[in-house]
């Protein structure tokens, strides 16, 4: 959902979680996001054994989990987040996730990650 403008100032943009589509990345991965220029908000929804493959971004990536547990492989060390937990990824750290149980959590990432926006995230549509 780009969010930015021609003009020289940026407009606000108002969206509700109901109205926006889920994207099935893969059986059991889904996402919405909207996007600014600088950063992104992303709502997951990860089913038990989801598996995200390590990967790295230049974004730096807040992961806070609203609902279930994710562990994370990430520096050489496993953490598991749960419910009302947050995780904060600086950019290009390698990181891996499995979804423990079925998981809801909100990503933000900042800049937008834009392989999301182009489809040009291959690692998530195995």
């Amino acid at each position: 959902m780009p969010t930015s403008s021609s003009s020289p100032s940026p407009s606000a943009v108002y969206a509700r979680w109901d109205d926006l589509p889920w994207e099935a990345v893969n059986p059991l991965f889904d996402r919405q996001y909207v996007h600014g220029d600088e950063c992104m908000l992303a709502r997951i929804r990860l089913r038990r054994g989801c598996l995200v493959p390590e990967h790295r971004h230049a974004n730096e990536q807040i992961t806070y989990v609203l609902e279930g547990a994710l562990r994370f492989q990430i520096e050489g060390r496993q953490i598991v987040v749960r419910a009302g937990e947050t995780l904060v990824i600086p950019p290009h750290v390698p990181h891996a996730a499995e979804a423990l149980e079925d998981t809801l959590d909100l990503d933000i990432f900042a800049p937008p990650r834009q392989d999301w926006i182009g489809k040009q995230d291959a690692y998530l549509r195995r």
